[in-house]
This record gives C-alpha cells, sequence and structure tokens, in this order.
C-alpha cells in the first residue's frame, strides 16, 4: 500500500502495512508526535488514526514559543 506524504514542501510517497497507523509512520520518519499536528485527507486526526492506500498525510509542524 502508499499513502502521500507532505512534510513542509517536501512530498514523497512511502509504501506501508495493513494496520499501519499514523504514529507508526511519524516514528517511521524519525517525527517526533509532540511537534507536530497531522492531517488525514485535509481533516486534522490522532496518532491511533489507521491509514489506508491512496491517503494523503500533511504534517505540520507545531511552532511553540512564549
Amino acid at each position: 500500500m502508499t499513502i502521500k506524504l507532505i512534510n513542509k514542501k517536501d512530498i514523497k510517497y512511502i509504501e506501508i502495512s495493513e494496520n499501519t497507523t499514523i504514529a507508526d509512520i511519524l516514528k517511521k520518519e524519525e517525527i517526533p508526535i509532540e511537534t507536530v499536528v497531522v492531517k488525514l485527507n485535509g481533516d486534522t486526526v490522532t496518532e491511533d488514526e489507521k491509514v489506508k492506500n491512496g491517503d494523503e498525510l500533511e504534517i505540520i509542524k507545531v511552532i511553540y514559543g512564549g
């Protein structure tokens, strides 16, 4: 299965197995979960959401500051 991963302006297609969660993908891509918000096909989702073939994930970096 293949999904489209958008991280800033970097777009790539990655192979995933069945029952892969967003948390699994973030771990594989070495992206700390607590530093991003993820959109799955345009909708904001939690890291427990499972992805399917053809899905589009957009990684949005959260900026902390004071």
